[in-house]
């Protein structure tokens, strides 16, 4: 008896395709092997696909050809019995395109075939079973979404082991299309909820060049609703961007907005996060510095969280909810500044109109402006970075909401002295309703530019708004 393989996973041609050596123990009574072993596999570094459905192919004679098919699904096929010759051809847009790999396939063969691959197979054996689990259930409307690829392509030139002139073929696939009239599979796309916050506008302006972003607002999906929720066709989406919230700090102080804050920062997120979980979807949940309470010099994402008012209770405590799903982005960011009511717009405004703000210099930190925190989200969901939490904020030296009170007057033309310093303690006393902010609200995003991604300098980005 032959000595079993080792357990392996190996790259292919194709992006995520994966040829997988599985060890088959055999004795007299025949043989075993672990088929399909999640966690020694993830470590090996197949994707955890969370597979829903086993179907089972079996060919009763030699030389039964079937394929190329691309369904909108991942796939993990293998041998239970016989021998097969593998193809596959990726059917997605971009570079690789209708590259072929092929592979010989016994029981001590496996191959993790992603979305938009197309996948055929001839029998080398009689009596072979074929096996693959998929990601999603089958249904006669998913045949519409399918991409095809004939056979006997002369562009592929596939090296048939038994000629197709030989060999059983169905025919449906001896009338696919070449290669050069296949439909590409497009993505999946990347749901944006809370499209007309200043996140939410920022991405939806990045979709005239990205086509995976839908962006929805709260009138066409309210993260509140769960009939909103229970309409979302979940299998079109990778991922989901959580840019809605309630953001009014002082407001979530009252009773009214307390209720409102909780409803949705942290009840509608759990919510959200059981859909994910459900149709193995990723989510990127957008949360503040205002989980903190702001006595670190420099905030890293595995600091605990320690919110001084309702808001940042709310947004700590989905948080946790986002968590529950393995594939998730928490974003940690601070001062926003996008299309909509921000800071920086209203000291534009007071500088253009003679006011001589009064503005606290005892709060530090930096300002992320929503183009930034917008493509900073699509590189990570991009460059396949670690799920987890990232800090995301602009670069540079830190300041005081005085410091860039001042700066937006000067870059403005008019004279940064008419502004005033305050203490946040003054500032709260002319407020009928105030939340406590974090003093400090410098992040730490080293972990963020491990990935490749380096935000812009606040005071560039700055002035390049102001133009």
């Amino acid at each position: 008896m032959n000595e079993p393989k080792q357990l392996s996973v190996t790259e292919t041609a194709i992006d995520g395709l994966k040829i997988v050596s599985l060890p088959v123990h055999e004795d007299s009574r025949g043989w075993f092997k672990e088929n399909w072993q999640r966690t020694k596999m993830i470590s090996l570094g197949l994707p955890d696909f969370a597979p829903v459905q086993n179907n089972v192919s079996f060919n009763t004679a030699r030389g039964t050809t079937r394929g190329f098919h691309a369904e909108p699904w991942d796939k993990y096929v293998s041998v239970v019995a016989g021998k097969v010759f593998g193809a596959w051809v990726d059917l997605r847009p971009g570079e690789g395109f209708g590259t072929l790999v092929t592979a010989e396939m016994d029981p001590s063969t496996a191959v993790f075939v992603p979305r938009g691959v197309a996948n055929a197979f001839q029998t080398l054996n009689e009596n072979t079973v074929y096996s693959y689990l998929v990601t999603e259930h089958w249904t006669a409307a998913a045949i519409e979404r399918y991409s095809y690829v004939n056979l006997a392509d002369e562009t592929l030139n596939v090296p048939w082991p038994i000629d197709l002139s030989f060999a059983i073929v169905s025919e449906a696939d001896e009338y696919h299309p070449r290669i050069e009239h296949a439909i590409p599979v497009a993505p999946k796309q990347i749901l944006v909820l809370g499209g007309r916050g200043q996140l939410g506008s920022a991405l939806a302006r990045l979709a005239g060049e990205d086509s995976r972003l839908v962006v929805r607002s709260r009138t066409e999906i309210d993260i509140t609703n769960p009939a909103d929720l229970e309409q979302v066709p979940w299998r079109d989406y990778s991922f989901v961007i959580n840019a809605a919230a309630y953001t009014k700090v002082d407001e979530a102080q009252s009773p009214t907005g307390r209720k409102a804050a909780w409803s949705v920062n942290a009840s509608a997120v759990s919510q959200l996060a059981e859909y994910c979980l459900a149709h193995g979807v990723g989510l990127v949940h957008i949360s503040t510095d205002y989980v903190f309470d702001g006595t670190k010099p420099v905030v890293t994402e595995d600091e605990a969280l320690c919110p001084l008012g309702v808001y940042g209770e709310s947004k700590a405590a989905g948080e946790v909810a986002a968590r529950l799903v393995a594939q998730h982005y928490i974003i940690r960011t601070s001062w926003v500044v996008g299309d909509g009511a921000n800071f920086v717009d209203t000291m534009r405004r007071l500088a253009h109109s003679d006011v001589a703000p009064l503005v606290v210099d005892d709060q530090i930190g930096r300002l992320t402006f929503a183009e930034d925190l917008a493509r900073g989200i699509l590189h990570l969901i991009d460059s396949d970075a670690a799920f987890g939490t990232y800090n995301l904020q602009g670069s540079g030296t830190p300041t005081s909401w005085y410091q860039l009170a001042r700066k937006v007057f000067e870059l403005c033309g008019y004279d940064a002295d008419r502004v005033g310093a305050t203490s946040t303690e003054c500032f709260a006393k002319s407020r009928p309703t105030f939340a406590l902010r974090p003093k400090n609200s410098v992040l730490d995003t080293s972990k963020l530019r491990a990935t490749g991604y380096r935000t812009k300098d606040q005071i560039s980005a700055l002035a390049q708004y102001l133009r």
